[in-house]
């Protein structure tokens, strides 16, 4: 055997290797993550859903929950879905092509696509119109429903959102290269899964630093999800594409007219926030700006009664979100987890 034939079969039996681990791989995170909701067909997406009925004397309008980036419904469902049971009818979901949702024949590729299937599923769960909350990536969907769908919006609310053109519109290598036709399926299929599961953990503290991620979140939230080779694929496909999809949507903020809050920590190592909320505090006509110091990338799960509140506001109750904003700083003051090993970069001007 010459020394070409014996890298080839070498580099067959790793690329085997890989692919068969991301299998079974593959197969045990769905074994350990069943689905938990229920399945609808939407213009030929398979989309998971938990859908809370309207309580009799509910005191807030319907709530529509959108995920951000490498998640899944629990995201959300898991810190909020208890603050509003027997007050308001809720809808969570997975995004399509993520956790147990599939994607679709290619008509869920894009927040304008995906906000087309949420008020094609509204329709169809006879929800007329909701608060829209959109956490991350998710806020992108969410400013883009209030654009496409204003019928549709009660209220906009965006958590540590992702909104804006970002300078030079770079992302992740990885997303870059999965998101592409054939080398993105082999890398999915092969490297992604064990690459991710060792790497999980320390990008998750680095999604919530400064804050403390809380017991068992990977677990309890099923973010191991996203490894799998469709929804890392599918995840991909989504955030490579955002830089083109608010470059051509930002400017038509300033047409929305609905009543909009936005919080924001600044110190979020995911997003640039500086760019990201102080953006649609500016573009979105009323829109009230919660900056919260100290706050990293997850206000759901950090400062869930500082998002109960701006609902309430948003439903019309009133509420002063600037004290409770100042109640949750207090909190937080003292948080200083992953500062060793994550940025909060600021944009570069």
């Amino acid at each position: 055997m010459n020394i070409l034939t014996f890298v080839l079969v070498l580099l067959v039996t790793i690329v085997l290797a890989l692919a068969g681990f991301t299998r079974a791989a593959s197969w045990l995170i769905e074994r350990r993550n069943p689905p938990v909701g229920s399945f609808i067909d939407v213009n030929g997406a398979d989309i998971h859903y938990v859908h809370v009925p309207a309580p009799a004397g509910a005191d807030l309008p319907p709530l529509v929950f959108i995920h951000g980036a490498s998640a899944n419904l629990k995201d959300q469902m898991l810190p909020l879905k208890q603050l509003f049971e027997g007050r308001a009818e809720m809808l969570f979901f997975d995004r399509p092509g993520h956790g147990w949702s599939g994607r679709g024949p290619g008509n869920n590729e894009n927040p304008t696509e995906q906000a087309a299937t949420i008020v094609a599923l509204m329709d169809r769960l006879g929800i007329k119109d909701a608060i829209i909350v959109g956490h991350s990536f998710g806020g992108a969907v969410a400013a883009t429903f209030a654009l496409e769908h204003p019928e549709h919006t009660r209220g906009l609310l965006l958590l540590s959102a992702a909104t804006h053109p970002w300078p030079g519109g770079d992302t992740s290598w990885y997303y870059s290269l999965s998101a592409r036709p054939v080398i993105g399926r082999l890398f999915a299929e092969t490297v992604a899964n064990p690459a991710g599961l060792m790497r999980i953990d320390a990008a998750t503290v680095c999604v919530f630093s400064p804050n403390k991620v809380p017991d068992g979140y990977v677990d309890e939230a099923a973010i191991k999800l996203v490894l799998r080779p469709r929804a890392f694929r599918a995840n991909a496909i989504d955030v490579e594409g955002l830089y083109r999809h608010v470059l051509a949507i930002a400017p038509r903020y300033p047409t929305i007219r609905t009543p909009t809050v936005v919080i924001s920590g600044d110190h979020d190592t995911v997003v640039y926030e500086e760019i990201h909320s102080i953006g649609l505090a500016r573009d979105i006509p009323g829109a009230e700006l919660v900056w919260v110091s100290n706050l990293g990338h997850k206000p759901d799960w950090i400062a869930p009664d500082l998002v109960a509140a701006a609902i309430e506001k948003l439903a019309g109750q009133p509420r002063d979100l600037q004290a409770i904003a100042r109640a949750v700083e207090a909190r937080i003051a003292g948080d200083d987890f992953g500062t060793d090993m994550c940025v909060n970069e600021k944009a570069p001007i």
